[in-house]
């Protein structure tokens, strides 16, 4: 990307510490000024950002949008790491600065430090070796069990949760796994046996969670999960803080219900002074090491250098997880497609099955004529965003869905249609079921607009929250709707509705301006006419 600045005057802020040999591959960048300015506090990075290029972050320094907003020069934030929590990625998209993550770079580290904490768990090394030192010798309490023929449930089998289950394997573990988004054939590559949540929880004699932090995935094992577990179970969690609920463990660990825990991310970090998890025993804790290995720090150092490098000398942007690696001039052509395309793929992943086998594609109109590439992953990182959650992006999109198991398929078609253009996307579960959304783009501003939702045309802006309602065709619908969001306290923005014929199937499409409750969406639910009721947030 070209962004027409003179390369001698681009300066580049490394506000966290990273690998020398990161910050030396930038200074040795013609053109560039390299300023190291660790540790420094909110005050002073709103100072020294106001002639900056580019900024280089781990998890410490917050890139906030009054930061974004007091650096008129900013063109990219490069984060030597997965998670982008610290970056407002909202307003540095909008101010059209690239905001990039290292996604694979401590993949093995935290695979490992994980595996680690199950050894530890199984055998208690960190608690004996605290006896040693204090000048004791006793065997009989720190007594272990072995991985050998034990279970090991592993949540969620992306690259990490993969990394730890060929690990589980070489100890003669036999290792199950829960990924509502995994397809049997991939989970049978791996040798890994896939199945429930409830299941696994049932089964596990070790259970590791790798999921990403979504609303879907927060405090997913808690007390209720635990209470379906084998009692002595042992948890670990290297992968976000608060998708195992602390206070269950702590209350697992005193009733006797769960053995050992082995933690790197907490809740709230860092881990408070006086939390009970620092003195319970059969806990293993560490602070936050997943990615603190030399290899993996300068993996991600260098990597990051090199992409921000890349940007500030218009080259190819890589790992960029709000934009796509286009130069500025095709940008602004298939931006707004983009746009529209992450939102469908959004859509469909929200009122489809979880587990899908093929994400099916199809342009028509003037798109066709365009280089559809990156729409193609706009639209698969868009379905991914819920699943994979940070470390999801254009580049790693189709890789992404490979992992699970997902056949893709992209169709540029020339048969006649409505629109000037027009975007097809369908999820299709094993069972032949189709899911599907189309969308255009609509007046000058190019607003993409959904306009069919399961072969049912609506009338849908593209934004926001939805509640997407499939009925049989009957009187009263709009006004049980209608009264319950009132009661709810949720205004509706906007409705659309659809049938196929009168007394079959009538599709209700809601634009809300809040999340109704869980409350109130049970009671859709419960509707007798009511067929599906997905609430979407795009």
């Amino acid at each position: 990307m070209n962004f027409n600045c003179t390369l001698f005057y681009m300066k580049v802020l490394v506000a966290d510490k990273v690998s020398p040999k990161g910050v030396e591959y930038l200074r040795n960048q013609p053109g560039l000024n390299v300023v190291e300015a660790y540790c420094s506090s909110p005050e002073e990075i709103l100072s020294l950002v106001k002639d900056v290029h580019a900024i280089v972050v781990r998890s410490e320094t917050k890139i906030t949008a009054e930061v974004i907003a007091a650096a008129p020069l900013l063109k990219a934030v490069g984060r030597a790491g997965v998670g982008v929590d610290n970056v407002d990625v909202e307003a540095a998209t909008n101010r059209g600065v690239i905001v990039m993550n290292t996604p694979s770079g401590n993949t093995i580290a935290t695979a490992e430090l994980t595996f680690t904490h199950i050894l530890c768990g199984a055998r208690p090394v960190p608690q004996a070796a605290e006896s040693m030192r204090a000048g004791k010798w006793d065997r009989k309490a720190f007594s272990g069990i072995e991985l050998f023929r034990k279970t090991l449930g592993v949540v969620g089998l992306g690259r990490i949760g993969g990394e730890v289950a060929k690990r589980a394997q070489a100890f003669g573990m036999r290792v199950v796994a829960y990924d509502p988004y995994l397809a049997p054939s991939r989970a049978k590559a791996m040798q890994v046996e896939g199945m429930s949540m409830d299941e696994l929880l049932a089964q596990s004699d070790y259970i590791t969670v790798h999921m990403p932090m979504t609303e879907t995935t927060h405090h997913m094992i808690d007390e209720a999960a635990l209470a379906k577990c084998k009692k002595g179970v042992r948890l670990f969690n290297c992968a976000r803080g608060g998708i195992i609920k602390e206070a269950a463990l702590i209350e697992g660990l005193k009733s006797g219900q769960v053995a050992a825990v082995g933690l790197d991310v907490y809740e709230s970090e860092p881990l408070a002074e006086d939390s009970e998890l620092r003195s319970l025993p059969g806990v293993s804790l560490t602070p936050h090491l997943g990615a603190s290995t030399v290899e993996a720090q300068e993996s991600v150092g260098i990597e990051v250098a090199e992409q921000i490098a890349d940007v500030l000398k218009g080259g190819v942007i890589r790992n960029a997880v709000n934009m796509p690696s286009l130069d500025e001039a095709t940008l602004k052509i298939v931006g707004p497609y983009l746009d529209l395309g992450e939102k469908l793929g959004t859509l469909v992943q929200q009122m489809g099955p979880e587990q899908i086998d093929s994400l099916n594609i199809t342009y028509w109109g003037k798109i066709v004529d365009l280089d559809t590439n990156s729409v193609t992953r706009a639209i698969q990182r868009g379905f991914l965003r819920k699943i994979s959650g940070d470390s999801v992006n254009y580049v790693n999109a189709p890789i992404s869905l490979k992992r699970l198991g997902v056949k893709s398929q992209v169709v540029k078609s020339t048969d006649d249609v409505d629109y000037t253009d027009l975007i097809s996307v369908e999820a299709v579960a094993a069972d032949g079921s189709v899911h599907g959304a189309k969308g255009t783009l609509v007046g000058k501003t190019g607003k993409p607009r959904i306009v069919e939702i399961n072969n049912l045309e609506v009338e849908v802006e593209a934004q926001g929250k939805l509640l997407a309602l499939e009925n049989h065709d009957e009187p009263g619908m709009i006004g049980f709707v209608g009264m319950l969001m009132a009661k709810d306290g949720v205004n509706i923005a906007n409705m659309s509705l659809s049938r196929q014929m009168p007394g079959q199937t009538a599709l209700m499409v809601i634009n809300l301006d809040s999340e109704p409750s869980a409350a109130a969406r049970d009671e859709i639910k419960s509707h007798p006419a009511i067929k599906l009721a997905k609430f979407v947030q795009l």
